[in-house]
């Protein structure tokens, strides 16, 4: 386990901050008391839970062909077949994992392939499982044409507390199943828009986790 890099600046600020933050209160209340105490404890807690968000596993992954790997820790809020009208503007299914405040934020990518298409739009900072959120919220686009020329489409939302999303891959570049697509910082969802066919293996509700559990296949 180590520290994504999306997180070093925003620990740095967090640690100055709730350093100068106990300093202020003991140059003003200089007698140590409980409250002090807690104080210390609140603000130990507050900077463990800030370094624990940008935890950045080490998991292998098997890239396996017509398999659709998880892109993110979290639970399936939405499984539905639904009209995508940015990109394919046809019918799709979309499923959508949101991901808390204590998941882990990095995105993989689901499939390999080459990635055709990227636009970053900003946007709103509804809570992330608002079924709006996919069309309203601050988010990024990205599509994966596979070998056999399957197009997938991976939409990283920023939720009410999210504030930035990071894709780092670029149009035309190849990427690899399980490589890494980008973080969202603070609670937020990632959305997959999957052809009709595909036979998923996932259920509504279900606690996923990132490289590791199989969304669904496509058939041949």
């Amino acid at each position: 386990m180590t520290i994504h890099k999306e997180g070093y600046k925003t620990i740095a600020i967090t640690f100055l901050f709730v350093t100068a933050v106990l300093l202020a209160f003991n140059h003003i209340y200089e007698q140590q008391t409980w409250i002090h105490w807690v104080l210390y404890a609140l603000g130990l807690w507050f900077f463990i839970m800030i370094v624990r968000f940008f935890r950045s596993p080490s998991r292998k992954v098997d890239s396996q062909e017509h398999v659709i790997l998880c892109p993110a820790d979290g639970k399936v809020v939405v499984i539905e077949r639904t009209i995508e009208p940015e990109y394919f503007k046809d019918e799709r299914i979309q499923v959508s994992i949101f991901m808390s405040a204590t998941n882990v934020h990095v995105n993989w990518f689901p499939v390999g392939g080459e990635i055709v298409y990227y636009y970053y739009h900003p946007g709103r900072h509804m809570v992330a499982f608002n079924p709006k959120a996919s069309l309203e919220n601050e988010r990024a686009t990205t599509v994966i044409e596979t070998a056999d020329k399957t197009k997938v489409l991976v939409r990283q939302i920023a939720g009410a507390m999210a504030r930035r999303i990071k894709c780092y891959p670029k149009v035309g570049e190849p990427v690899n199943q399980g490589e890494e697509l980008g973080f969202i910082k603070f609670g937020s969802r990632v959305d997959l828009l999957l052809p009709t066919n595909t036979k998923l293996e996932i259920k509504l509700n279900q606690k996923v986790v990132g490289k590791k559990t199989v969304i669904g296949r496509f058939k041949a």
